[in-house]
């Protein structure tokens, strides 16, 4: 391949209409070459038929041709086969070219039926045809009913490699990172059209981990390694553990970098995990730039200190401004326990300007939080207060605005079920808050809060269907002076769309909205990738209708709705969209951005 790129670039060359002067003028070539066959077969041929590297052989005279014309018979059959072609009609010959041209080697192939697979059989050895467990009894299983080519299909040189390579991965990922292919063989019957194939992996032993090996370490405390791994000795091997281990580490914020690896040639029953790290700066700030139609435009600085003096934990402090929802919070972390669950300390000060209100907020928030793989634990005290400032013209009580106090104690847990990240394209995640307390203004009432959410998305044959609900309850007496940070409004850019930023709430005396005590909201979305050319690209277009309700009784929960359509583009930062959206409520269209850019 690289021989051909040469020889056309040097072909470039000689078509210049005034090479220098004194330039020796390059041959022309010895003959061209018409291939003559359907798109999938040309397209291989004019690619890799060993024919084109003898096209610019400047004193290639015609016996020479002839042989090489005979040789490329075999070599075109061997490429159509790889197609799966095994009986193909083959001629090559040489016709005259246009006056004074080069003679033209027309190469035409009518490739006939494809071969179809017959059987296929796959065997196994090793541990994972031995033990009686039910672990690798399942593997077997999943291996061969994830065979890429089963009896029916078409047979292609790059579909039989392509099978086996899954077969292969599916074996090592878990417990035998020392698989192997022992025997594989295709049995083609080119009259009959058929393949009968055969394949036998070797698992060798099972794998269970030993202890890490960690190299890299200097500046932060050396049990982070293995409590953000969470990679126990003498658990099974599997792949899927590991990079997850990797991804803890780089998405904890005290590496910049982190390479596990097993080696398969280790002792099987104890296989140290040699874990390689490049440790974060211990001081870094993020400057972050963003837009929505929520806010508005918006800047933020963030200072991060991944070891404070004194108590080692880690502070992040965040300043956000913006037009309607600036804010400053820091938030200190601990290391993880050998349990996997941290010290955790939050305060916030808020400011949220939403055209009926002005609420200045203040929070402090102390307790543990637990991050797993898929599922995330959070248990914690926090005191509210909220502070509301009531427009000119808008009459309105501090129960009805959210002006108050209070403390109360929080679980909350959420679970992620997803294909994958950061674009998955089925599976769902659900979660739910669990929270009760005191008001501390005015009389002193108990409450309790409940939010649960759940998204779903489920796959279409071309693009998929994405289903989000939400529903909230704040119990209390009527007159308990809930705050309204414990309360809810909804509508806006990630809530419901066609309406403004916290537009959806509890209607109140003079026309103002004012926060409420249950909240319901969900919406259907279809989103289906924008195709160039027949290839999909990273952008994605989408339908939706959103709706949402938000009262101070579950019996007067009204929902109001909006439809619209938009375009997502799966950005180096994640998913960024623009919405158009038509609140049929106000009977008017509002465009929705969200995007963010940090460096």
């Amino acid at each position: 391949m690289a021989l051909m790129v040469m020889t056309l670039a040097f072909s470039a060359l000689a078509q210049d209409p005034e090479p220098a002067p004194g330039a020796p003028v390059p041959a022309r070539p010895s003959f061209s070459i018409d291939v003559r066959a359907p798109s999938p077969v040309k397209a291989l041929l004019e690619g890799q038929m060993e024919l084109q590297r003898y096209r610019e052989v400047s004193d290639l005279d015609d016996a020479e041709l002839a042989r090489l014309m005979v040789m490329a018979e075999r070599d075109v059959r061997e490429l159509v086969g790889t197609l799966g072609y095994f009986d193909p009609r083959i001629s090559i010959r040489r016709e005259p070219g246009s006056a004074g041209a080069a003679p033209v080697v027309v190469v035409e192939v009518v490739p006939g039926a494809p071969t179809l697979v017959s059987q296929a059989t796959i065997e196994f050895e090793g541990d994972i045809a031995t033990s009686g467990e039910a672990d690798p009894a399942a593997q077997r299983d999943e291996i061969r009913s994830g065979w890429r080519l089963p009896a029916g299909r078409p047979f292609t040189q790059e579909d039989w490699d392509g099978a086996k390579t899954t077969a292969l991965r599916q074996l090592v990922r878990r417990r035998y990172p020392a698989g192997r292919v022992s025997y594989s063989l295709a049995d083609i019957d080119a009259p009959a059209g058929w393949a009968r194939l055969g394949l036998r992996l070797d698992s060798g032993p099972a794998f269970h981990l030993g202890a890490l090996q960690v190299t890299g370490v200097e500046r932060y405390s050396p049990l982070l390694v293995p409590r953000l791994a969470r990679l126990p000795e003498g658990s099974v091997y599997d792949a899927e553990k590991i990079q997850q281990a990797q991804l803890r580490l780089t998405g904890s914020g005290y590496y910049d970098s982190a390479f596990v690896f097993v080696d398969p040639q280790a002792d099987p029953q104890a296989a140290p995990v040699q874990v390689n790290v490049r440790e974060a700066p211990l001081h870094k700030v993020v400057l972050g730039i963003g837009l929505t139609t929520d806010g508005g435009p918006r800047a933020s600085v963030q200072y991060i200190v991944n070891r404070v003096p004194g108590v080692d934990w880690r502070a992040d402090t965040k300043l956000q401004l913006e037009r309607k929802a600036p804010f400053v919070q820091t938030e200190w972390t601990a290391i993880p326990g050998e349990d996997g669950w941290r010290w955790g300390v939050l305060a916030r000060a808020a400011r949220v300007d939403d055209g009926e209100f002005v609420t200045s907020s203040q929070g402090l928030r102390m307790g543990r939080s637990w991050a797993g793989d898929h599922i995330d634990r959070n248990a914690y005290v926090q005191y509210d207060r909220a502070t509301v400032e009531v427009l000119p013209g808008t009459t309105a009580t501090p129960e009805d605005t959210g002006d108050g106090t209070s403390i109360s104690a929080n679980y909350v847990w959420s679970g992620r079920y997803f294909d994958r990240t950061p674009f998955p394209s089925r599976g769902f995640g659900i979660g739910f808050e669990l929270g009760g307390g005191l008001t501390l203004t005015g009389s002193k009432s108990p409450f309790q809060r409940t939010v649960v959410r759940w998204l779903g998305l489920r796959a279409l044959t071309r693009g998929r269907l994405q289903f989000r609900a939400e529903g909230g309850a704040v119990l209390a007496r009527s007159t308990a002076r809930v705050p309204s940070t414990q309360m809810f409004r909804t509508g806006g850019d990630t809530s419901v769309r066609g309406y403004g930023f916290r537009d959806i709430g509890v209607e109140l005396p003079g026309g103002a909205i004012g926060p409420g005590r249950y909240m319901a909201n969900g919406s259907v979305e279809w989103q289906r990738p924008i195709r160039y050319q027949g290839l999909e690209t990273s952008f994605e277009s989408a339908l939706f209708i959103d709706g949402g309700a938000v009262s101070n009784s579950f019996s007067t929960l009204k929902p109001v709705f909006g439809v619209g359509a938009g375009v997502r583009w799966k950005s180096p930062l994640g998913p960024l969209q623009a919405d158009l959206a038509y609140g049929v409520k106000p009977r008017k269209f509002r465009l929705h951005l969200n995007i963010g850019v940090t460096f």
